[in-house]
């Protein structure tokens, strides 16, 4: 009885990092991260409290469990893509279009993952952009930002006559349109009051957004007054 008492100790361990993982998820979606407490995450798992530290080591910890498991890993997307397509330009750059496509396949990417719905996804982001709060801004894998900072170190080659700075600003409102668009945040209710036909198809939205964000990584160089 004692040897199969052992035996099964692992599965349930794995069982119920799982079912901590898929509460927060949940809880964290519905609620955001600030107010979600640990003892709200362990009650729908039904699992002691003890167990998200051991687990996870923090609540901090718990979160970056949840988008890392959602924006899954390194091998999978970002970086391994940007390998591919590095390799066969050669000497030369990726151009300014191709690497908008990478990164909006990608994204697009996410929405389709196995292990948590599109839906799920989109408001996770959303939470975490656009209601922030204590530990929020450390959200990312360190992987997502390895993989920004290539994605920076591209677009450097690809846009010369651009200063580091210019480059940065503009992956800065890249980065955040993606985010905005794909986290479903009409705070204009701009799709309802308009009818627009696309506004629930991801891929169709992010097909209408290529072509304004590569005008806008092509524009000029430079700072020019608003007034």
């Amino acid at each position: 009885m004692a040897r199969t008492a052992d035996a099964s100790q692992p599965d349930a361990k794995i069982d119920a990092k799982t079912r901590i993982l898929d509460a927060a998820e949940k809880l964290f979606m519905e609620n955001g991260y600030a107010a979600t407490s640990i003892r709200m995450i362990t009650g729908a798992a039904g699992v002691p409290v003890a167990l998200v530290n051991y687990h996870f080591g923090s609540k901090q910890g718990l979160m970056e469990a949840v988008y890392e498991r959602a924006l899954g890993s390194r091998g999978g997307s970002r970086v391994s893509y940007l390998d591919k397509l590095e390799a066969e330009a050669g000497d030369g750059p990726v151009p300014v279009e191709v690497l908008v496509d990478a990164f909006l396949s990608t994204a697009l990417r996410l929405t389709r993952r196995d292990n948590i719905s599109g839906a799920v996804f989109k408001q996770l982001i959303g939470r975490a952009f656009y209601e922030p709060g204590p530990g929020t801004e450390a959200f990312f894998p360190q992987e997502y930002q390895e993989a920004i900072d290539r994605y920076r170190q591209a677009f450097m080659r690809s846009l010369p006559h651009l200063s580091q700075e210019d480059v940065v600003w503009r992956m800065y409102f890249f980065v955040g349109i993606t985010a905005y668009t794909m986290a479903g945040k009409d705070v204009l209710h701009m799709t309802d009051t308009y009818a627009l036909t696309d506004a629930g198809d991801p891929e169709a939205i992010l097909a209408r957004l290529r072509p304004f964000v590569v005008a806008g990584f092509r524009a000029p160089a430079g700072v020019s007054g608003l007034i």
